[in-house]
């Protein structure tokens, strides 16, 4: 099937049929994952911030200050 008859089938769908297609085409999406291809310098830099993290050289923030500190900066 093409790419326009596959937009035209979704099209026909309900909102609840589309959600749930969406979720299961993120769910091949990530069984697949580790069939991307990451460049080297993205390896090395999760590499250089995890083990930051793991020697305690980070600054590390709760979700929930740092959402207080944007509502804050934005009033």
């Amino acid at each position: 099937m093409r790419p326009n008859e596959i937009k035209q089938e979704i099209n026909k769908l309900h909102l609840s049929e589309k959600l749930l297609l969406i979720e299961d085409v993120w769910d091949s999406i990530a069984q697949m994952n580790s069939e991307l291809p990451m460049p080297e310098w993205q390896k090395r830099e999760l590499d250089k911030r995890y083990n930051e993290y793991k020697d305690d050289e980070l600054n590390l923030y709760d979700w929930q200050s740092v959402h207080e500190e944007i509502r804050n900066k934005f009033k």
